[in-house]
C-alpha cells in the first residue's frame, strides 16, 4: 500500500507509518489522517479518494457507552454491500445528503442490536429542525447528522445536550480539505 501522508505529518515533516501499522492501533485511523476525503472500505483498510465535498454543518453525538468493535463484525450478518461511489463531486450538502441516503451503513443493525441506545442517537438527530440526513459512523456508537447551517446544528446540538447530559453532543463545521472544526457554543 502507498504511504499516505497528512498535512500535519507534512508540518512536522514526518511520513506517516504504513497504512498496516496503523490498523493495528485502530481501523478508523488510516482514514482519519488521509489528506482529504476518502471512500472507506471492508474494516477500514481500503481507502480510494472521493470528490472534494461542500462545505456543511454537521452535529457529531456519541452515547459515552462502550461498544467494541469486533462485537459489532461478529454480530453483523453480512454480505457487506457492494461499494457506491460518486465520481462528480455534490454541488453543496442536500446533494451531499441525497447521494449518502441512497446508501447506508452496514453496521447499524448489528450495533444497535447490542447498544440500543444508537437508535436514540438517530432519533434525536434526524427529529432536529434542519437535519439532512443522520447515519451511525462506522461500527458505532458515534452518530452525526448533516445539516446546511451551523445555527441549525448549533441549536441541535445544544437541544439534545439539554434532553442527554449524560452523551457526548457537539456542532461542528468541515473547513478547506476537509478538517473539521468544532462550531462556538456546540
Amino acid at each position: 500500500m502507498r504511504r499516505r501522508r497528512s498535512s500535519g505529518s507534512r508540518a512536522c515533516g514526518n511520513a506517516l507509518p504504513a497504512s498496516e501499522r496503523l490498523l493495528a492501533l485502530g481501523a478508523d485511523l488510516p482514514v482519519c489522517l488521509a489528506p482529504g476525503p476518502c471512500f472507506v472500505g471492508s474494516i477500514g483498510e481500503n481507502l480510494e479518494p472521493a470528490p472534494p465535498l461542500p462545505r456543511f454543518y454537521m452535529l457529531l453525538a456519541n452515547p459515552r457507552r462502550p461498544l467494541p468493535t469486533a462485537e459489532v463484525f461478529r454480530r453483523f450478518a453480512g454480505p457487506f454491500s457492494r461499494p457506491a461511489r460518486w465520481r462528480e463531486a455534490p454541488a453543496d450538502v442536500e446533494q451531499l445528503a441525497g447521494l449518502l441516503a441512497e446508501r447506508g451503513n452496514d453496521l447499524t443493525e448489528a450495533a444497535m442490536s447490542l447498544l440500543p441506545e444508537i437508535g436514540d442517537l438517530l432519533d434525536a438527530i434526524s427529529g432536529s429542525p434542519g437535519c439532512l440526513l443522520a447515519r451511525m459512523s462506522g461500527s458505532g456508537a458515534s452518530c452525526f447528522g448533516l445539516f446546511a447551517a451551523a445555527d441549525e446544528a448549533a441549536k441541535a446540538a445544544a437541544a439534545i445536550q439539554v434532553t442527554q447530559p449524560h452523551w457526548w453532543v457537539r456542532a461542528a463545521a468541515t473547513a478547506t480539505g476537509g478538517a473539521v472544526a468544532e462550531l462556538a457554543g456546540g
